[in-house]
């Protein structure tokens, strides 16, 4: 392994620990994540089928954005 291998890994952990202290600290203002207009949503009586397609393209788009300005840095 290599010293940026190492700094990569503290950067990762970083930002896992401040997503997690942010939805500790926040989780009752965040019910709408899930929940977003076209995320498919399909209860029947024994099945439920759930599949958050608008919510991950917001998340991919944050971790692009995200991504790209450390890269700059």
């Amino acid at each position: 392994m290599n010293p940026e291998t190492g700094k990569y890994l503290i950067i990762a952990g970083g930002l896992l620990l401040a997503a997690g202290v942010f939805i500790y600290f926040f989780h009752d203002k965040l019910h709408w994540i899930g929940r977003l207009p076209g995320d498919i949503r399909i209860e029947k009586e024994n099945f439920k089928f759930y599949f958050p397609i608008t919510t991950m393209i917001l998340l991919s788009i944050i971790v692009t954005i995200l991504i790209r300005i450390f890269r700059k840095f």
